[in-house]
């Protein structure tokens, strides 16, 4: 099934490279354009050990964090059964703390087809440790009032601790993985508002999560509900939190689309996506923080094109300087 994606996708000509050929600096704004061309890593090699994707749920009636909600009935607990998938790299040993990375709309197929693909040829490039990937999916619905929008876009650790407290346990029970408790080798990564929910996780727990990606994240104003601390949603992050706190040990590879979502909205609504993420960006290097910025033009939210193009590089950068202890 693996093959079968990776080939269709090839066939469309999504792409993966960084763009120009020159050589880049680690930190930094960086603009890539059509025509986006496959990365190779997007390719299963003859020779490269093939990790395991396995499968389980999670239903809301045993969770304490998530019970279940729907903007169409206001008030009402609405059931869910969540998909867990979990790729395991090849040749884990039982016992080993492993490193890893919470995936955010884990049951896309563009991460749980294709993205053990790129694990596989990067680890055995040894561009990145050998690393267990949990790609979580959300509870259903989307935008404000889903079970969605209240996991993914809500500004406070609610959700770290659903993962920490439910998710990795069962995970670890299921498959037999010890994950690490190093923070630097724990990673989380998402698109939209789960890129906001990959950054929320590192922000209210460094001590815990300190690598993120994020393609078209959601900083904007879109929170689920009031918070009387931060009522402009995960928008607060780059208007004041980021520049008001001291800076904390994030390294955070960043993404917005030419033509992202909302892209003509004016500032004041605090809706557009691109001025989101380019104040994102600021606050970033305005505070020291180990970050790269890419501006993909002619493209859309979460463009496949561009994600295929990025998403090897950047998780070989996000993983720069990382040695096991």
């Amino acid at each position: 099934m693996r093959s079968m994606i990776l080939g269709s996708l090839l066939a469309l000509g999504l792409a993966f490279s960084f763009g120009a050929a020159r050589a880049a600096p680690d930190q930094g704004e960086f603009t890539i354009r059509p025509p986006f061309t496959p990365a190779p890593e997007l390719t299963t090699r003859p020779g490269v050990p093939m990790g395991a994707v396995r499968t389980l749920t999670m239903k809301s009636a045993d969770s304490k964090f998530y019970s279940g909600i729907s903007k169409e009935k206001p008030g009402e607990l609405v059931p869910y059964v969540r998909v867990v998938n979990v790729y395991i790299p090849a040749g884990m040993k039982p016992g080993q703390p492993m490193p890893f990375m919470v995936v955010q709309d884990g049951d896309n197929p563009k991460y749980r087809e294709v993205l053990p693909t790129i694990l596989d040829n990067l680890i055995a490039q040894k561009k990145i440790p050998p690393m267990v990937a949990v790609m979580v999916n959300h509870g259903g619905g989307d935008g404000w009032g889903s079970e969605r929008g209240l996991e993914y876009d809500s500004v406070s650790d609610r959700y770290a601790r659903f993962i920490e407290a439910e998710v990795l346990p069962r995970v670890a029970k299921e498959y037999g993985i010890t994950f690490t408790k190093d923070p630097e080798a724990r990673a989380t990564m998402g698109g939209s508002s789960g890129a906001a929910a990959a950054f929320t996780m590192a922000w209210f727990h460094p001590e815990l999560y300190r690598r993120v990606l994020s393609y078209s994240g959601t900083f904007v104003n879109q929170e689920h509900a009031s918070d009387p601390e931060n009522g402009h949603g995960a928008w607060g992050y780059h208007e004041t939190l980021i520049p008001n706190s001291p800076k904390k040990p994030i390294r955070i590879w960043l993404h917005v689309s030419e033509r992202d979502n909302r892209n003509t909205a004016d500032e004041a609504s605090m809706k557009n996506w691109v001025i989101a993420n380019r104040h994102m960006a600021a606050a970033l290097k305005a505070k020291g923080y180990d970050y790269r910025f890419v501006f993909s033009e002619a493209s859309g939210h979460v463009d496949p094109v561009v994600v295929n193009q990025t998403l090897p590089g950047a998780l070989t950068w996000l993983w720069k300087g990382y040695k096991a202890r």
